[in-house]
């Protein structure tokens, strides 16, 4: 009996994995009356550039196999350099919008024994780590100027724990 419970807890304890939630860098700002890409996607600024590659350094040894980035500039930007160092060719692209949150959010509690990497938006960040862990953990919405939260949910089974941490230059 007490192997079949070893069993039992080692399969359910190596079904894990760690998704890392982040919000892009710090974009460039839009300038008055801009208008096209730039009003609507702008670019990472040069601070935005130098902390995607302190994502990268900070998940260098974390063994992310999987990036998941919404399709704007400064998120696959904020991707990149994590994703160029582990020799990826593709960033898995998902939809921000509430009626595709659910599905993404699905996809992620299928990926088995792969860490993953999310970068997102300032309003869609806590909804991710909230539905992940079926609870509150991140309050809201993050404020414009908030960029190096690092949000940590691991899965063991079926249960996930989180914990909130910071990476690259400290903002605010």
């Amino acid at each position: 009996m007490r192997i079949i419970l070893f069993l039992f807890t080692l399969t359910l304890f190596s079904c894990g994995n760690t998704i890392y939630i982040v919000r892009h860098a710090e974009k460039e700002p839009v300038q008055a009356g801009a208008a096209g890409m730039m009003a609507s996607d702008p670019p990472l600024s040069e601070a935005g550039r130098v902390r995607a590659y302190a994502l990268r350094e900070r998940l260098r040894h974390e063994h992310v196999t999987l990036i998941f980035s919404t399709n704007t500039t400064r998120t696959l930007s904020t991707a990149q350099p994590l994703n160029e160092m582990l020799g990826r060719t593709k960033i898995e692209l998902y939809s921000s919008k509430k009626d595709s949150m659910d599905l993404f959010i699905n996809r992620l509690k299928q990926v088995k024994k792969r860490n993953v990497l999310v970068v997102g938006h300032s309003n869609t960040i806590d909804d991710l780590a909230n539905k992940l862990c079926g609870k509150t953990v991140v309050p809201g919405d993050l404020k414009d100027t908030e960029y190096d939260n690092l949000y940590i949910i691991k899965r063991r089974g079926r249960s996930y724990s989180f914990k909130s941490g910071k990476y690259g230059v400290r903002t605010e």
